[in-house]
């Protein structure tokens, strides 16, 4: 029998499987942004799929959502803890935004991100772009995300949900401070074969990051199979292929595909 998937039923599901851990969701893109208008701020919701698949999940716990803060008028509409209540008409959950600099996003997000592994992990014909100074810049912003979460789970016990590539080392930077999280991770893009990824220049901090992750997910397998390779490859790590399981320094990190799209 289908299941239909109201918010009461999703809250009830998500409560029970949380299990008193609060949700803190983290992400470059923010859900929603506040713009200014003909002469009025606005609250709008960005198009794409990330939030289409993660909001009505939001809604349903009353979760905690950390992103930068990219809409012209996002300062105006936060309150003294960079905090928004969202959806604007019928307030769900909060909205924690995160404010970088110009020069931040254009070597974090543009640079390093857009620039060097989008084009490695889709073995794109672009040739990826590594400077030193991207990598130096990505880091830092890692860290501030790492340190806002810290702050809202102030020691309490939360499930940490991290968005896509712009955050591989906010994991490790997480586990090592606080062991009250439970840390997982999808990677929206495809991991390269290992031969590919040996191409970029900080591999193994990037792996390690990604291994502090109790979870972490791709699109297919195949992406796995990729990732767990490049692992054996690059680490010095206990990798089980078949059951996608990744042991190192006394930690084990599972690898699973979970496909986005509709379920026939």
């Amino acid at each position: 029998m289908l299941k239909v998937w109201t918010r009461e039923v999703l809250s009830e599901y998500v409560r029970t499987k949380l299990d008193g851990y609060r949700l803190i969701v983290v992400s470059n893109r923010e859900p929603f942004q506040h713009v200014r208008r003909n002469g009025r701020i606005e609250c709008v919701q960005p198009a794409g799929g990330m939030t289409a698949a993660l909001d009505p999940v939001m809604r349903a716990c009353s979760g905690l959502w950390i992103a930068h803060g990219s809409g012209d008028a996002d300062r105006a509409a936060v309150d003294a803890f960079d905090h928004v209540s969202v959806p604007e008409q019928n307030p769900a959950y909060t909205l924690r935004r995160v404010w970088l600099s110009k020069q931040e996003e254009e070597k974090y997000y543009a640079g390093l991100a857009n620039q060097g592994l989008w084009p490695l992990c889709h073995v794109a014909f672009t040739k990826p772009v590594f400077e030193p100074e991207h990598w130096k810049t990505y880091r830092s912003v890692n860290q501030r995300f790492a340190d806002a979460v810290l702050e809202e789970a102030a020691g309490q016990p939360a499930f940490v949900f991290i968005q896509d590539y712009h955050f591989a080392l906010l994991p490790r930077m997480l586990r090592e401070a606080s062991s009250n999280l439970v840390v997982a991770q999808f990677w929206h893009i495809p991991w390269p074969n290992r031969e590919v990824f040996r191409a970029f220049p900080w591999g193994e901090e990037l792996l390690d990051g990604l291994l502090a992750n109790d979870l972490l997910g791709f699109h297919l397998p195949h992406h796995c199979r990729n990732f767990l390779e490049t692992v054996d490859a690059t680490l010095e790590a206990r990798v089980d292929i078949t059951s996608g399981e990744v042991c190192r320094g006394g930690h084990s990190s599972l690898v699973r595909p979970f496909p986005i799209g509709i379920d026939f």
